[in-house]
């Protein structure tokens, strides 16, 4: 017998929990802790919607609304996004990931303009099934360092990286996770975003609430005069996977301490020797298009990987002149 679960105070915080613990495409973002973060914040709305199987819970899949700007600007952007892919027993049945993807659908074909789900594991074995559901599949690559052992992990370091490193350290660039440079390091992110990247980003008190939740964890880069030149963020799911959420540094104003580097090696270092299987590094864009992050991220001893993404447009004409308008707009 099979039962859906429309919203998130309908799904058994057990079974959901246990679900993420077996599932091999487990992943912070489809925890209930994760939702739970994300309602405190008041700044989001969230679908969060589960299949069950003879009782069992087989499916779990929330998406986070997201909108930006105002009037004509944020009707165009308005788009679900389910960071990570949704949470699948590796049993699940077809009908049920089925029914699990037509229920999600039906909460956000009326809110959005489309959904994408961000894999960060593998769902070959399934893609099929999303097709047959409407998505299109775009590819997208990745890094996957494997932390299971500190002293190899470290090792698979490119060369060039590890006497950077060494460098900068005799420089005397130190990193702390003392909370209290969080507002330097945001300043110096929400310049990355606003001036290079273009791209949304939450608001200051959104990260002082995520330095609050266990699972989370940041890395302050400092110089020698303590000034915050960088930093990185994580995200942790206990036992399993250390997440590389938001990085910065002032590489440019302090190219001897490099800064991203550092902040990069510190939590990659914090995933290997806190027994995390694994580091991922969050996405290393489309095999279509040049990427220095890619570059960047690939010398630090990951393995390449294209889980790719899931794209189900509601609303083609408006996704199209929403496409056109963002990608101006980000010029």
């Amino acid at each position: 017998m099979m039962n859906l679960l429309n919203k998130a105070s309908q799904i058994d915080r057990t079974q959901w929990d246990s679900l993420c613990r077996r599932s091999s495409t487990s992943s912070i973002f489809q925890t209930p802790q994760m939702y739970d973060f994300y309602q405190r914040t008041g700044l989001y709305r969230q679908v969060a919607v589960a299949v069950e199987e003879e009782g069992e819970m087989k499916g779990v899949a929330v998406a986070v609304v997201q909108e930006e700007g105002l009037g004509l600007r944020r009707t165009l952007s308005r788009r679900a996004i389910v960071n990570g892919g949704p949470l699948l027993a590796d049993n699940i049945s077809p009908e049920a990931l089925k029914a699990l993807l037509h229920a999600l659908c039906a909460q956000l074909r009326h809110r959005c303009t489309y959904l994408e789900c961000r894999n960060l594991n593998d769902y070959s074995p399934v893609k099929a099934l999303f097709k047959g559901c409407g998505f299109e599949y775009k590819p997208h690559y990745n890094f996957h360092i494997d932390t299971s052992d500190p002293a190899e992990a470290l090792r698979r370091i490119d060369k060039s990286r590890r006497r950077r490193i060494r460098r900068a350290t005799e420089a005397g660039a130190t990193v702390s996770q003392d909370p209290t440079a969080l507002d330097a390091f945001y300043a110096i992110l929400h310049r990355l975003y606003h001036d290079r990247l273009h791209r949304p980003l939450p608001s200051l008190p959104f990260f002082r609430l995520l330095l609050q939740e266990p699972f989370a964890h940041a890395f302050f880069v400092r110089d020698t005069a303590d000034n915050v030149i960088g930093g990185q963020i994580i995200l942790t799911l206990a036992g399993q996977t250390a997440y590389a959420w938001y990085c910065c540094g002032l590489d440019h104003e302090y190219h001897a301490l490099y800064p991203s580097i550092m902040a990069n090696y510190a939590a990659i270092h914090f995933a290997a020797t806190h027994r995390f299987s694994r580091y991922d590094m969050m996405g290393a864009g489309s095999p279509d298009e040049d990427y220095g992050v890619r570059d960047f991220k690939a010398q630090f001893g990951g393995t390449l990987v294209e889980h790719g993404r899931f794209l189900k447009i509601f609303r083609p004409t408006v996704y199209r002149l929403g496409s056109h308008i963002m990608k101006h707009l980000s010029r």
